[in-house]
């Protein structure tokens, strides 16, 4: 692992491979570990870097009145100091929130953007029941021991023919969290709306999707597809929300097809 300051703030990551820098953003409750087999299958054509968000992993605690802006910017920060050129971004899950706010303020940064199981945020994609009832849901998990919530979580993140021992890996990290780091990026990204930035993207992007994703489904799939001037849609199939995870070959598989594209184009 390696790590750089911004803004105060120490950020772990980790970085193998040669080539186009590709970045990796986690998604909630996780951090760089869940990246292992993208690190692994992705380095003999890019620089894979693959962050600890602020509050996750390795990487300090933000305040509590941290914002979406200041993720935002503390990605800057990470970029300037750990990736030397453009870097195509990777966001899954609430990654590709980060990913959305970064595009936001610094559109001119990124190569392209690959959003995997995305969202609008929850309130651009999710009805505002649905929202409340899953930020209540996060608030409540904080003041509980991850054995007691994070076995309900595992059935809406893969199907049921996941390989049992990446699921009993995604739980491992998953329990690994911070509460006071999830607090923090929850009050920032919970109620975040980007539907607005989606017409705006002028870079090539990929959204990637399983089929059978239980959290960002089918419809929030074709809505961000529509939105998204000129992306590319790709279904992995019998694939629930955790693809990177339970199927990565046909994952890093798509990412590469879309990168040699862009790059050839």
């Amino acid at each position: 692992m390696d790590t750089v300051e911004v803004e105060g703030l120490r950020i772990r990551y980790q970085r193998t491979g040669q080539g186009p820098p590709l970045v990796l953003l986690h998604g909630a409750y996780e951090d760089s570990r869940i990246w292992r087999r993208q690190l692994d299958g992705l380095s003999d054509e890019f620089t894979v870097f693959a962050w600890d968000a602020p509050g996750c992993g390795g990487s300090d605690d933000p305040p509590q009145d941290f914002t979406g802006k200041d993720l935002a910017d503390a990605l800057a920060g990470f970029l300037r100091e750990a990736v030397p050129v453009r870097p195509h971004i990777l966001g899954l899950s609430m990654g590709s929130g980060i990913a959305l706010e970064f595009y936001r303020a610094y559109p001119s940064v990124p190569a392209s953007l690959l959003l995997a199981s995305a969202y609008a945020g929850w309130a651009g994609s999710l009805p505002p029941e649905e929202v409340e009832r899953r930020y209540a849901q996060v608030l409540a998990e904080l003041e509980q021991p991850p054995e007691q919530f994070i076995p309900a979580w595992l059935p809406t993140l893969f199907t049921d023919r996941a390989d049992p021992a990446a699921v009993q890996e995604t739980s491992a990290i998953m329990a690994d969290f911070h509460p006071s780091g999830m607090r923090a990026l929850l009050n920032a990204n919970a109620h975040a709306d980007y539907r607005d930035v989606l017409p705006t993207i002028a870079v090539p992007t990929l959204l990637l999707y399983g089929t059978e994703d239980v959290r960002s489904p089918l419809s929030v799939a074709r809505e961000m597809n529509r939105r998204i001037p000129g992306s590319t849609l790709v279904m992995i199939p019998d694939v629930g929300h955790m693809g990177a995870v339970e199927a990565p070959d046909a994952f890093n598989a798509e990412v590469r097809r879309f990168l040699r594209g862009v790059s050839a184009g």
